[in-house]
């Protein structure tokens, strides 16, 4: 009677620990729904980008809300573009820098860890952060470049995945046969957004024409403000 007994408490003790593993576990799933998903608005004279920052890149997410929410990034300029590739931006010199001169070295003066994903890669639209060749790959604190890129054949993809040592998915393949990127990128740098609308105007930020350093001929500045979905 006691041997039944004590198995009868043994096996209520099991269930109960399951009861409270999976009510731990939806609790997780449900603060992982309910993350708050962050938008911001760039606006061009060439017309305007709504960006999707990622919450798989939380440090790289926050820091860039932050400096949206302080108005850092109004004036500041494109300062360098190169067609089939990127637009970069970000520098805090280039608010009011004089025409033709060498931008890219301005700062705020920290890194961010970098958080390099494998599910978040270089296509055309994402928001990258750019940075110096330090050898933790850490970011720059405020400067960020959005992937034109062009599309590739399969011999360029399987090249990379020659490179890297790992196969790319279906997805990822995909997406860069079609919208195209940036493959050499991946691994190298974060991404932490992507253009949800306003693809066309990184084309049209894109062509034109640039002077020495890939600089724009015309300055182009940019304007952020946070948007609802």
């Amino acid at each position: 009677m006691n041997k039944i007994a004590l198995i009868l408490s043994l096996i209520a003790l099991v269930f109960v620990s399951s009861i409270g593993y999976g009510q731990k576990n939806n609790k997780t799933d449900k603060k992982a729904t309910m993350e708050k998903v962050y938008y911001v608005q760039i606006t061009t004279d060439f017309g305007t980008m709504k960006v999707k920052l990622y919450n798989e890149t939380p440090l790289h997410r926050d820091n860039f809300v932050k400096l949206v929410s302080e108005g850092f990034y109004d004036s500041l300029l494109f300062h360098r573009v190169i067609k089939g590739f990127m637009i970069q931006g970000g520098d805090p010199q280039s608010k009011n820098a004089p025409a033709g001169q060498m931008l890219g070295g301005g700062d705020v003066g920290y890194r961010i860890p970098a958080e390099i994903n494998d599910s978040l890669y270089h296509k055309k639209g994402v928001l990258a952060a750019a940075r110096d060749n330090n050898p933790e790959k850490a970011s720059s604190g405020c400067q960020f470049y959005i992937v034109q890129g062009k599309p590739m054949i399969e011999n360029e993809l399987q090249m990379m995945e020659r490179r890297s040592g790992k196969p790319m998915s279906e997805t990822k393949r995909n997406d860069y046969k079609t919208i195209g990127g940036s493959a050499w990128l991946d691994g190298e740098y974060t991404v932490y957004g992507e253009v949800v609308e306003g693809l066309d105007v990184i084309d049209k930020i894109a062509a034109v024409p640039c002077g020495p350093n890939d600089r724009p001929a015309t300055d182009l500045r940019m304007k952020m403000v946070l948007v609802d979905k």
